[in-house]
């Protein structure tokens, strides 16, 4: 009984759940808001809002700008870089990133997966490349990204199961929400070492990506290469991509010194 009750989650405290719901109000849609539309997007009431956004502000979570508007504070992006995922991954990631983005003036991604959705660690945008939805810190389906596919073919079953569970969002004609068919993508991107995303986010992007393990050979994290749809063939994207992988993959398992 010990056992169990030590590994049960704790909810946030009163305090503590008021402060993430006004800071899980911002988003990239939303990074500046006045005092009443943090009250109705974080679901608190006004007075709450306003009591709270002093101890906030003092700490540095968030800022008040010159027209009243309150932003994410510089201090929790200082701690949130620090999450070891993106960080250390990042930086062992980086080098062979923008080789990859030098070589071919290209989108080049770089995500992890938590649950059912992928995050963007780092985005380097080539000059004149195809424009992306995504951004550093930005999550996206699992279904949909060619980074997503691919940590999606490589995910526990029960969290294939959840994702493909339900309606699936479909963002353009070309967005496969076929359960069936996304297991088929699924399965051939374990076969073939990578996945493809042809127009599934916008109507002018393809995205090839492939796996990066850590060790033991865990997938921890996909890299991509995204390119204007019709420019070139997604099998010469793939070995530029999994070539960019196996790198990242053996800096992952190499100490440093």
């Amino acid at each position: 009984m010990k056992d169990s009750l030590a590994r049960e989650p704790q909810r946030p405290g009163p305090v503590l759940g008021r402060a993430l719901q006004i800071l899980g109000a911002f988003s990239a849609n939303c990074p500046e808001m006045t005092l009443s539309e943090l009250s109705r997007r974080s679901g608190l009431p006004v007075s709450t809002v306003h009591r709270m956004l002093g101890e906030l502000i003092a700490w540095g979570a968030l800022e008040r700008g010159d027209k009243g508007y309150y932003r994410v504070g510089l201090r929790l992006w200082e701690v949130a870089s620090l999450a070891p995922r993106g960080q250390g991954l990042r930086e062992r990631a980086l080098p062979f990133l923008e080789d990859l983005s030098q070589i071919t003036r290209e989108n080049v991604q770089l995500a992890v997966r938590e649950g059912t959705e992928v995050v963007f660690v780092e985005r380097i945008a080539g000059s004149g490349a195809v424009p992306v939805l995504t951004r550093v810190g930005g999550r996206f389906a699992l279904t949909a990204t060619g980074v997503g596919l691919v940590l999606l073919a490589h995910a526990p079953a029960e969290v294939q199961e959840q994702a493909l569970a339900g309606s699936l969002e479909r963002f353009t004609p070309s967005t496969v929400t076929d359960p069936r068919a996304l297991r088929r993508m699924l399965a051939a991107a374990r076969t073939n070492g990578y996945a493809v995303s042809d127009r599934q986010v916008t109507m002018d992007a393809l995205s090839v990506a492939a796996p990066v393990r850590g060790s033991g050979g865990a997938v921890i994290a996909a890299v991509s290469l995204v390119v204007r749809h019709g420019s070139t063939s997604a099998h010469a994207l793939a070995r530029l991509v999994c070539t960019s992988a196996r790198a990242i993959s053996r800096s992952m398992i190499t100490p440093q010194i």
